[in-house]
């Protein structure tokens, strides 16, 4: 009688995060949790930046310094869990709209403990959510046609972004055309160069199906961006008072690679909102933040999960409902870290991009993550700019779907064409989930489909009215 050897610890692990059963490979896995690392590095950078620059009502800001170590964490431990629980290739880090939510509307008004006990309580409502079944039940409820056009959306959004970051795109500052090309009107700075080089040398390997072409085309970027900061010394942009720096951070070899985290923001939260400003006016924050947080996560998840093609023919894709408490999760631990609420992140497309399609890619991403808390100045290497170009690839990529959509039926197409639009036009994909909704439920009603309209879409469509309404319902009841 033959006798089978025991599984190996590589078979083990291949079955628990179905590698081969996905048609990937261990490689793909490492190189895929690389570049998502390497394209969301920025956060560690950019999160400190935009939380810092918020004065709360006491006057009190928080420290540069221990927001950079506290991003990092969070997102290391979410990334890993995340990859653990829903084993998916989809990275974790602050979300950005939040955080700029926080920082310059919540904080005019409470403390900043008080504004990361807001992100808490957000977040549990999430978890309640997901675990009653009810989120899973709106996801399931969203036609496959929106599911598609969200995908589109977020791959012209990501585009976007990478085109803004890198300095491709850049805002007029006037009415008519309110964005323009580059530096007045022309690609003239050495950091938006680099990007264009990077942009077209990962082009290329991507189209001749280069492995690791992402990756080959960040790090090619890279060196590029240091040779080039050595000779003509660009330097920082510094908000704009040097318009041809880079952006966020200057690709120079750093003269100090460790650094001890300091964690003294993990716990600085409270619940004193609801007594300084009244429970009314702190449940309209935090309704604004379960929206933003509930529906940029829902459109990231959909999007991501068509590109890793691991949806099936409905949208839906394995392990949902684990996967939308973690993401609620999340957002508790963000609060709770005062790092901003945590999310999945539409830059983990890169890594999908590079090959990843389990959340193997994520126990890498996450390490990276946890060690990015004591290698701060090593991240900082890989410019903005560098990092961008794997965006606007990956945008690429993900636009591909497009040809799935049903464009003979007006009542299809046109809701389908709202929410590809309004997501980068607004810089939000939960806007373009809402726009793309009520107009869905609208335009199939008055077609005579009102019965094919899930009761559930009627609902959050209602609800977004009210959240695109906020504002003034806000002034009613102040």
């Amino acid at each position: 009688m033959a006798s089978t050897s025991a599984p190996t610890i590589k078979d083990r692990i291949d079955g628990f995060f179905e590698i081969t059963k996905r048609g990937s490979t261990f490689g793909g896995e490492l190189r895929g949790g690389l570049v998502t690392f390497v394209a969301m590095a920025y956060i560690v950078v950019l999160n400190p930046i935009i939380l810092s620059g918020g004065v709360d009502v006491d006057g009190e800001s928080l420290g540069f310094a221990q927001l950079s170590a506290v991003t990092a964490l969070t997102a290391g431990v979410m990334t890993i869990l995340f990859g653990l629980v829903a084993r998916l290739p989809f990275a974790f880090a602050a979300g950005l709209g939040i955080n700029s939510f926080l920082a310059f509307s919540v904080v005019g008004q409470v403390t900043w403990a008080e504004a990361m006990g807001l992100v808490v309580i957000n977040g549990l409502f999430i978890v309640l959510l997901a675990a009653t079944g009810l989120r899973r039940l709106i996801f399931e409820a969203v036609p496959i046609q929106l599911k598609i056009g969200i995908t589109v959306g977020i791959g012209l959004f990501i585009a976007f972004i990478g085109l803004v970051n890198a300095g491709f795109v850049t805002t007029t500052k006037q009415p008519s055309p309110p964005i323009g090309l580059g530096l007045d009107g022309s690609v003239a700075t050495l950091p938006t160069v680099i990007f264009v080089i990077t942009v077209l040398l990962g082009g290329v390997l991507v189209a001749r199906r280069v492995k690791g072409a992402l990756l080959i085309a960040i790090l090619s970027g890279t060196v590029l961006a240091v040779i080039a900061e050595l000779i003509w010394k660009v330097g920082a942009s510094n908000g704009g008072e040097n318009p041809g720096g880079w952006s966020l951070s200057v690709p120079a070899l750093p003269t100090q690679i460790f650094s001890v985290p300091d964690l003294g923001l993990l716990g600085a939260f409270n619940f004193g909102a609801f007594e300084r400003i009244g429970v009314l006016a702190a449940l309209m924050l935090v309704f604004t933040l379960v929206f933003t947080n509930f529906f940029d996560a829902m459109g990231t998840m959909t999007g991501l999960s068509k590109e890793a093609d691991v949806a099936d023919e409905k949208g839906n894709f394995p392990r949902i409902k684990s996967a939308l408490i973690v993401e609620g999760v999340g957002a508790v631990a963000g609060g709770a870290a005062s790092a901003s609420s945590n999310t999945v992140f539409v830059e983990s497309g890169a890594g999908i991009g590079e090959g990843a399609r389990t959340g193997l890619a994520n126990i890498v991403t996450g390490v990276l993550f946890l060690l990015a808390m004591f290698l701060t100045p090593l991240t900082s290497i890989v410019p903005s700019e560098v990092a961008s170009a794997a965006l606007v690839l990956v945008g690429a990529m993900m636009m591909a779907q497009i040809k799935d959509i049903v464009w003979t039926d007006f009542s299809v197409s046109f809701p389908v064409f709202i929410t590809i639009a309004v997501m980068p036009f607004t810089f939000s994909i939960a806007n373009g989930i809402g726009a793309g909704f009520i107009a869905w439920v609208i335009l199939r009603a008055f077609s005579g489909k009102a019965r094919e309209i899930s009761p559930l879409l009627w609902v959050v469509a209602l609800g977004f009215l009210v959240y695109f309404a906020r504002g003034p319902i806000e002034m009613l009841f102040a």
